[in-house]
Protein backbone atom coordinates (compact mmCIF):
# COMPACT_ATOMS: atom_id res chain seq x y z
CA UNK A 1 0.00 0.00 0.00
CA UNK A 2 2.94 2.39 1.03
CA UNK A 3 4.36 2.02 -2.80
CA UNK A 4 0.61 2.41 -4.37
CA UNK A 5 0.54 5.74 -2.37
CA UNK A 6 4.31 6.70 -3.20
CA UNK A 7 3.31 6.27 -6.89
CA UNK A 8 -0.17 7.58 -6.59
CA UNK A 9 1.68 10.89 -4.94
CA UNK A 10 4.25 11.08 -7.64
CA UNK A 11 1.62 10.47 -10.50
CA UNK A 12 -0.25 13.76 -8.86
CA UNK A 13 2.73 15.53 -8.49
CA UNK A 14 3.88 14.98 -11.84
CA UNK A 15 0.16 15.76 -13.41
CA UNK A 16 0.23 19.34 -10.90
CA UNK A 17 4.16 20.68 -12.75
CA UNK A 18 2.43 19.81 -15.97
CA UNK A 19 -0.30 21.83 -15.15
CA UNK A 20 1.69 24.35 -14.19
CA UNK A 21 3.99 24.38 -17.08
CA UNK A 22 0.83 24.59 -19.23
CA UNK A 23 -0.28 27.46 -17.45
CA UNK A 24 2.74 29.07 -17.96
CA UNK A 25 2.91 28.64 -21.51
CA UNK A 26 -0.10 30.00 -21.79
CA UNK A 27 0.28 33.14 -19.88
CA UNK A 28 3.76 33.74 -21.85
CA UNK A 29 2.36 32.77 -25.25
CA UNK A 30 -0.30 35.48 -24.30
CA UNK A 31 2.21 37.68 -23.21
CA UNK A 32 4.31 37.19 -26.57
CA UNK A 33 1.51 37.44 -28.37
CA UNK A 34 0.01 40.88 -26.97
CA UNK A 35 3.72 42.52 -27.55
CA UNK A 36 3.81 41.24 -31.26
CA UNK A 37 0.42 42.97 -32.09
CA UNK A 38 1.81 45.89 -30.52
CA UNK A 39 4.73 46.79 -32.34
CA UNK A 40 2.47 46.34 -35.47
CA UNK A 41 -0.25 48.52 -34.10
CA UNK A 42 -2.61 45.35 -34.41
CA UNK A 43 -6.44 45.98 -32.66
CA UNK A 44 -5.50 50.06 -32.96
CA UNK A 45 -5.58 52.90 -35.82
CA UNK A 46 -2.13 53.66 -36.77
CA UNK A 47 -1.78 57.44 -35.90
CA UNK A 48 1.61 59.23 -35.50
CA UNK A 49 1.91 59.22 -31.66
CA UNK A 50 1.14 55.36 -31.87
CA UNK A 51 4.01 54.87 -34.45
CA UNK A 52 5.90 56.63 -32.72
CA UNK A 53 5.07 54.53 -29.23
CA UNK A 54 5.88 51.30 -31.20
CA UNK A 55 8.88 52.23 -32.28
CA UNK A 56 10.54 53.37 -28.42
CA UNK A 57 8.76 50.02 -27.07
CA UNK A 58 11.20 48.41 -29.49
CA UNK A 59 14.05 50.11 -28.04
CA UNK A 60 13.37 49.95 -24.92
CA UNK A 61 13.60 45.77 -25.23
CA UNK A 62 16.57 46.42 -27.28
CA UNK A 63 18.13 48.28 -24.57
CA UNK A 64 16.96 45.67 -21.66
CA UNK A 65 18.17 42.45 -23.92
CA UNK A 66 14.73 41.34 -23.85
CA UNK A 67 14.14 41.52 -27.60
CA UNK A 68 11.47 39.55 -29.05
CA UNK A 69 12.25 39.36 -33.18
CA UNK A 70 8.59 39.80 -34.33
CA UNK A 71 7.35 39.68 -37.66
CA UNK A 72 10.63 37.46 -38.90
CA UNK A 73 8.94 34.22 -39.42
CA UNK A 74 8.36 32.54 -42.71
CA UNK A 75 4.85 33.20 -42.81
CA UNK A 76 5.23 36.86 -42.11
CA UNK A 77 7.83 36.82 -44.68
CA UNK A 78 5.26 35.27 -47.34
CA UNK A 79 2.55 37.20 -45.94
CA UNK A 80 4.76 40.56 -46.92
CA UNK A 81 5.43 39.08 -50.10
CA UNK A 82 1.92 38.40 -51.27
CA UNK A 83 -0.14 41.17 -49.14
CA UNK A 84 2.49 44.30 -49.74
CA UNK A 85 4.00 46.03 -47.13
CA UNK A 86 2.33 48.37 -44.32
CA UNK A 87 5.51 50.09 -42.36
CA UNK A 88 4.33 52.47 -39.33
CA UNK A 89 7.09 54.65 -40.01
CA UNK A 90 10.20 55.68 -42.66
CA UNK A 91 13.31 56.21 -41.31
CA UNK A 92 16.10 58.10 -42.39
CA UNK A 93 19.35 57.08 -40.95
CA UNK A 94 23.16 56.72 -41.23
CA UNK A 95 24.65 54.05 -43.20
CA UNK A 96 26.87 52.94 -40.05
CA UNK A 97 27.10 49.45 -39.34
CA UNK A 98 26.69 49.74 -36.16
CA UNK A 99 23.06 51.48 -36.51
CA UNK A 100 20.96 49.10 -37.88
CA UNK A 101 17.21 50.55 -37.37
CA UNK A 102 15.55 46.86 -37.49
CA UNK A 103 17.48 45.59 -34.72
CA UNK A 104 17.91 48.91 -32.23
CA UNK A 105 14.02 49.08 -33.15
CA UNK A 106 13.21 45.06 -32.47
CA UNK A 107 11.21 45.49 -35.85
CA UNK A 108 10.48 42.71 -38.32
CA UNK A 109 9.70 42.29 -41.84
CA UNK A 110 6.91 45.19 -42.82
CA UNK A 111 7.69 47.06 -40.00
CA UNK A 112 9.50 50.04 -40.63
CA UNK A 113 10.77 51.99 -44.27
CA UNK A 114 14.65 52.35 -44.08
CA UNK A 115 16.49 55.37 -45.72
CA UNK A 116 20.50 54.98 -45.32
CA UNK A 117 22.93 57.17 -46.17
CA UNK A 118 25.85 57.99 -44.64
CA UNK A 119 25.79 61.36 -42.31
CA UNK A 120 21.60 60.76 -42.51
CA UNK A 121 21.71 63.26 -44.91
CA UNK A 122 18.63 64.50 -46.81
CA UNK A 123 19.77 63.70 -50.15
CA UNK A 124 17.10 64.14 -52.97
CA UNK A 125 17.23 60.54 -53.35
CA UNK A 126 16.51 60.13 -49.51
CA UNK A 127 13.65 62.78 -49.81
CA UNK A 128 11.96 60.64 -52.84
CA UNK A 129 12.44 57.40 -50.59
CA UNK A 130 10.51 59.45 -48.24
CA UNK A 131 7.80 60.78 -49.90
CA UNK A 132 7.39 56.72 -51.64
CA UNK A 133 6.91 55.91 -47.98
CA UNK A 134 4.26 58.48 -47.55
CA UNK A 135 1.85 58.78 -50.13
CA UNK A 136 2.41 55.07 -51.14
CA UNK A 137 2.59 53.26 -48.10
CA UNK A 138 1.05 55.50 -45.75
CA UNK A 139 3.73 55.62 -43.15
CA UNK A 140 2.66 57.94 -40.14
CA UNK A 141 5.95 58.70 -38.91
CA UNK A 142 9.07 60.14 -40.80
CA UNK A 143 12.29 59.67 -37.97
CA UNK A 144 15.54 61.60 -38.81
CA UNK A 145 18.24 59.24 -36.86
CA UNK A 146 21.46 60.48 -35.91
CA UNK A 147 23.86 58.75 -33.71
CA UNK A 148 26.66 59.43 -31.45
CA UNK A 149 30.58 59.10 -32.49
CA UNK A 150 29.45 59.43 -36.24
CA UNK A 151 32.20 59.59 -38.60
CA UNK A 152 30.55 61.57 -41.45
CA UNK A 153 29.83 64.47 -39.05
CA UNK A 154 33.29 63.95 -37.70
CA UNK A 155 34.91 64.59 -40.60
CA UNK A 156 33.32 67.38 -41.34
CA UNK A 157 33.74 68.65 -37.46
CA UNK A 158 37.69 68.15 -38.13
CA UNK A 159 37.19 69.78 -41.84
CA UNK A 160 39.14 66.79 -43.09
CA UNK A 161 40.46 65.96 -46.80
CA UNK A 162 38.28 63.45 -48.06
CA UNK A 163 38.42 61.84 -51.40
CA UNK A 164 35.79 61.65 -54.33
CA UNK A 165 31.44 61.35 -53.71
CA UNK A 166 32.38 61.37 -49.68
CA UNK A 167 33.03 65.06 -50.51
CA UNK A 168 29.90 65.77 -51.36
CA UNK A 169 28.06 64.19 -48.23
CA UNK A 170 30.89 65.97 -45.71
CA UNK A 171 29.62 69.71 -47.29
CA UNK A 172 25.97 68.83 -46.48
CA UNK A 173 27.22 68.05 -42.93
CA UNK A 174 29.68 71.45 -43.25
CA UNK A 175 26.39 73.63 -42.72
CA UNK A 176 24.88 72.12 -39.27
CA UNK A 177 28.61 72.39 -37.87
CA UNK A 178 28.69 75.77 -38.95
CA UNK A 179 25.75 76.36 -37.25
CA UNK A 180 26.69 74.99 -33.69
CA UNK A 181 29.99 76.07 -33.70
CA UNK A 182 27.91 79.92 -34.12
CA UNK A 183 25.77 79.31 -31.18
CA UNK A 184 28.97 78.29 -28.76
CA UNK A 185 32.03 78.77 -30.33
CA UNK A 186 33.81 77.32 -26.67
CA UNK A 187 32.67 73.77 -28.24
CA UNK A 188 35.54 71.32 -28.94
CA UNK A 189 36.03 67.86 -29.61
CA UNK A 190 33.44 65.39 -28.98
CA UNK A 191 31.03 68.03 -27.36
CA UNK A 192 31.11 69.60 -30.86
CA UNK A 193 31.03 66.81 -32.95
CA UNK A 194 27.73 65.44 -30.42
CA UNK A 195 26.11 69.21 -31.01
CA UNK A 196 26.90 69.02 -34.77
CA UNK A 197 24.76 65.93 -35.05
CA UNK A 198 22.00 66.92 -33.38
CA UNK A 199 22.03 70.17 -35.42
CA UNK A 200 22.33 67.66 -38.25
CA UNK A 201 19.29 65.71 -37.73
CA UNK A 202 18.00 69.16 -37.31
CA UNK A 203 19.08 70.05 -40.75
CA UNK A 204 17.71 67.34 -42.28
CA UNK A 205 14.61 67.19 -40.85
CA UNK A 206 14.35 71.57 -42.46
CA UNK A 207 15.64 70.08 -45.82
CA UNK A 208 12.84 67.34 -46.14
CA UNK A 209 10.12 69.50 -45.54
CA UNK A 210 11.39 72.47 -47.53
CA UNK A 211 11.79 70.40 -50.59
CA UNK A 212 8.83 67.57 -49.90
CA UNK A 213 5.86 69.34 -50.03
CA UNK A 214 3.91 66.13 -49.95
CA UNK A 215 5.56 65.95 -46.44
CA UNK A 216 4.08 69.30 -45.66
CA UNK A 217 0.65 69.08 -46.07
CA UNK A 218 0.51 65.63 -44.63
CA UNK A 219 2.13 67.64 -41.92
CA UNK A 220 0.20 70.42 -41.99
CA UNK A 221 -3.41 68.16 -41.65
CA UNK A 222 -1.74 65.95 -38.80
CA UNK A 223 -1.54 62.12 -40.74
CA UNK A 224 2.12 62.51 -40.42
CA UNK A 225 4.42 63.51 -37.75
CA UNK A 226 8.25 64.61 -38.72
CA UNK A 227 10.76 63.62 -35.47
CA UNK A 228 14.73 64.15 -35.05
CA UNK A 229 16.80 61.22 -32.70
CA UNK A 230 20.20 60.58 -31.46
CA UNK A 231 21.01 56.67 -31.37
CA UNK A 232 23.83 55.97 -28.43
CA UNK A 233 25.64 53.28 -30.28
CA UNK A 234 27.19 52.53 -26.74
CA UNK A 235 24.22 51.99 -24.80
CA UNK A 236 21.71 51.40 -27.50
CA UNK A 237 19.26 53.99 -26.28
CA UNK A 238 17.06 56.53 -28.79
CA UNK A 239 16.46 60.00 -27.87
CA UNK A 240 13.63 61.98 -29.18
CA UNK A 241 15.41 64.98 -29.88
CA UNK A 242 12.96 67.34 -31.58
CA UNK A 243 10.09 67.29 -33.62
CA UNK A 244 8.94 69.82 -36.90
CA UNK A 245 6.57 71.94 -34.35
CA UNK A 246 9.50 72.23 -32.57
CA UNK A 247 12.33 73.00 -34.91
Amino acid sequence: MKFINIISRKNKSKKINRTILLLVVCVFSLFVGSVLAETHGQGQKITPDVALNILLKGNQRFVKGAVIHPHQSVRDRVKTAREGQKPVAAILSCSDSRVPPEIIFDAGIGDIFVIRIAGNVAAKEAIGSIEYAVDHLGVKLILVLGHTKCGAVTAAANNDKVAGDLAAIIDEIKPAVAKTKAGDKNLTGDKLILESTKSNVQRSIQKIMNSSSLSQSRLQTGDITVIGALYDIETGSVTILKSIANL
